[in-house]
C-alpha cells in the first residue's frame, strides 16, 4: 500500500507545506521495512504524529518546567527543588537524564544533548543512533542526517523494525505499541506511555482514513 498526500494531510492536518516531500520519504521508508498494510501504516503514523508533532520536529526539545520534569522523570528528579535547578534548561536536562546510558558518557561529555531524540521517532542515545547510522552507511554527522526528511523517515522505520512493531500493529494493540515506542518495554497498565491519549487518537484517525 502507498500512502497518498491526501491521506497524510487528513491524518496530520498540521503537517504543513512540506507534506509532499514528507510523504515521499515516508513511502520509501515504509516500503523498505514492510510497513505496507493499512493497519501497519496507521500505527506507524499514529506514533510518529505524536513523537514529532505531526512531522514538525526532528530534534527533541526538552524545554521542561520543574513540574514537568517531576512527571516525566520521577526517578531522576525526586523533589521540586532539584527539578527547579534544571527547569527550562534543555541542554542541562539532556546531559543529566541521558548520562551514562546506552553508550552515552557522563554529564560533562555533552553526549546527552548530542544524542538526544532525533528523527520522527525521536531516536535517542549514542548506541541507537550509531547503530542506525551504521545500518544505512551514514558515517558522519548522524544528527544532521536524522534531522532531514529522508533520515527522519528511515530511522523511524528502522527502529520500528528493530522492535518488531509490525507484529504489534498486526495485533492492533495501541497500548502495547505506545509502551514499546516510548518506554522500550510493554507494561501491564493501560496508558503508561507519555502521550498515550494523543497516540491513540492519531492511530484511530489513521485507521479510519486508511480503511
Amino acid at each position: 500500500m502507498i500512502l497518498t498526500l491526501e491521506q497524510l494531510v487528513r491524518i496530520m492536518p498540521q503537517v504543513g507545506e512540506n507534506a509532499p516531500l514528507y510523504v515521499a520519504a515516508l513511502n520509501t521508508a515504509m516500503q523498505r521495512f514492510a510497513i505496507n498494510t493499512p493497519k501497519r501504516i496507521a500505527h506507524f503514523l499514529g506514533q510518529l504524529a505524536h513523537e514529532s508533532g505531526q512531522l514538525a520536529h526532528t530534534r527533541e526539545n526538552l524545554n521542561y518546567s520543574a513540574e514537568a520534569l517531576l512527571r516525566t522523570w520521577p526517578t531522576r528528579f525526586t523533589d521540586l527543588r532539584h527539578a527547579r535547578g534544571f527547569a527550562h534548561m534543555p541542554e542541562a536536562i539532556a546531559n543529566f537524564v541521558y548520562a551514562n546510558r546506552f553508550g552515552n558518557r557522563g554529564m560533562s561529555s555533552g553526549d546527552g544533548w548530542r544524542h538526544r531524540g532525533a528523527g520522527w521517532i525521536q531516536l535517542t542515545f549514542k548506541d541507537n543512533q550509531m547503530a542506525c547510522g551504521s545500518y544505512f552507511g551514514v558515517s558522519s554527522d548522524i544528527g544532521y542526517w536524522l534531522s532531514c526528511p529522508q533520515g527522519a523517515a528511515l530511522s523511524a522505520a528502522w527502529y520500528w523494525d528493530s522492535r518488531k512493531c509490525n507484529a504489534i500493529a498486526d495485533e492492533g494493540d495501541v497500548d502495547h505499541m505506545s509502551d514499546v515506542i516510548n518506554l522500550g518495554r510493554h507494561t501491564e497498565r493501560i496508558g503508561d506511555a507519555i502521550g498515550y491519549a494523543d497516540r491513540l487518537a492519531f492511530t484511530n484517525t489513521a485507521l479510519q482514513v486508511l480503511a
